[in-house]
């Protein structure tokens, strides 16, 4: 490696920074003022990840009609996507580190519109799975991009500055989704979700083309090939107290993916609510997650991560158990909504936590473990998801029986944790991470990470949402 690596979603933390470069003509200078228009596009960027994953949940009874397949095949479709941004996580952010942030954005922009047209027109649902495939892996260019891109812009406070406002859009973005998708249903067909997919894609790669320069100067870019990310993972794998927390993470994220891939079949078909009511629903448990990462945030500083873990995860195993024997009991919508509404509750407390713990026992090689949590998030979410389809039986039972093994396995791991978790490192503040409630932004806790290293003299924590 002839040049220290940039802090970005694979490279390891903030190396680049006692060593800036002078910005060239196309390079926007570190520190400059943050405006408006920039922090839109790149939140539109960020946002594209929830919304390629939620906007056609309450489109699959009608899929499974129309295409004259299984729910099972259709939530398959789902783990496809949550395989290709967890791949996607992985390769574009590493790719970018070697040749820069605009040819890899623009290029999995222009596949992702692509993609999107593809799916208007699939008449099977095999080429729906690989088309959905390549949608998620191509949008977790706009994904870790836009993290790369605040990174190598900003520095200090105004890194969680701008962060802080791309988590709002991460936050909002699930909650709008299906209610926007269920009107698409409303003007017609399903296939209408990916037309309008294809123009936000048109859309953000003429802008990305026209507003966006490039951020990573020549001099700052990786020339060692991928050999170094990939001893760094391996490291990473090998340090349980480091892959028991991803694991941790990506079980407890897998009770969410189990939620949405089933909640559509639940609550259309088993209780025959319209694709609007279940728009609804599902806000109300998108609102839940955000809520609790925002009580999260405000518990900065009176407790530790790991002190929130430790209470958060067993609650969450009484809650999923208690909804487990709801429905084996035959409850009713209002029960059934109010548990799964607090379970989900406690992922808002849990997603924020793990990445907190893990980058500040990490911070040497924060870049890799931000891509690793995140892939890991997905990656286990995508192996879960599709379990309540497999399995049969009474969906809702299924769903239940899913979510409480799963969140059951996380107690466990945290278990298996304890001692490590006891031992925090010594005189190093928390880091905290206010809201990571959704799938792919694990990387905005590297952007602490950084802007903690760029100013160690800080005389208390701060979490993202906070400027420093």
């Amino acid at each position: 490696m002839a040049t220290p690596p940039p802090a970005s979603s694979t490279s390891d933390a903030v190396s680049h920074l006692s060593a800036p470069s002078a910005p060239s003509a196309s390079v926007p200078t570190r520190g400059t003022r943050i405006t408006v228009g920039f922090v839109l596009l790149l939140s539109a960027l960020t946002a594209i990840g929830p919304l390629t994953i939620d906007l056609y949940l309450s489109a699959f009874p009608q899929i499974v009609r129309e295409l004259g397949t299984t729910e099972s095949r259709i939530q398959l479709t789902l783990t496809a996507t949550l395989a290709g941004l967890a791949l996607g996580q992985l390769l574009i952010g590493s790719l970018s580190d070697a040749i820069g942030r605009r040819l890899p954005l623009l290029s999995a922009l222009s596949l992702y519109v692509l993609a999107s047209v593809g799916i208007v027109f699939v008449q099977s649902v095999e080429m729906l799975t690989t088309l959905r495939f390549v949608q998620g892996l191509t949008a977790a260019a706009g994904m870790v991009l836009s993290m790369a891109i605040v990174r190598d812009n900003f520095e200090g406070f105004q890194v969680g500055k701008v962060i802080a406002r791309l988590m709002l859009v991460v936050g909002v973005a699930p909650i709008l989704a299906p209610t926007i998708g269920a009107q698409f249903l409303r003007m017609g067909s399903w296939r209408l979700m990916f037309v309008a997919l294809a123009v936000f894609g048109v859309l953000l790669l003429v802008l990305a083309a026209l507003r966006l320069k490039e951020s990573l100067p020549p001099e700052m870019r990786r020339t060692g090939g991928t050999s170094a990310a990939l001893r760094s993972y391996g490291s990473l794998v090998r340090d349980w107290s480091f892959f028991g927390l991803a694991l941790l993470g990506g079980f407890y994220m897998a009770a969410m993916f189990t939620y949405i891939s089933a909640s559509t079949f639940v609550f259309q078909e088993q209780f025959g609510l319209s694709a609007q009511q279940y728009a609804i629903i599902f806000g109300a448990g998108a609102v839940s997650v955000t809520i609790g990462s925002q009580v999260n945030g405000a518990l900065v500083g009176r407790v530790t991560p790991e002190q929130i873990l430790r209470v958060i995860v067993p609650v969450g195993m009484v809650l999923s158990a208690g909804l487990l024997a709801a429905t084996l009991s035959g409850a009713g919508l209002p029960v059934l909504v109010a548990l799964i509404v607090l379970t989900l509750g406690t992922a808002g407390f849990v997603m924020p936590s793990v990445p907190a713990v893990a980058l500040e026992r990490n911070a040497h090689r924060a870049g890799s473990a931000a891509a690793l949590l995140g892939a890991m998030q997905f990656g286990v979410g995508a192996g879960i998801a599709p379990l309540t389809g497999l399995i049969g039986g009474d969906v809702t039972i299924t769903m239940a029986a899913v979510m409480f093994g799963v969140i059951s396995v996380a107690g466990l791991l945290l278990l298996s944790l304890t001692r490590s978790l006891r031992a925090a490192p010594a005189g190093d503040a928390p880091i905290v991470v206010s809201d990571a409630s959704e799938l792919g932004v694990v990387a905005a806790a590297e952007a602490v990470v950084e802007a903690a290293e760029a100013a160690p003299a800080l005389p208390a924590p701060a979490s993202v949402g906070e400027p420093r």
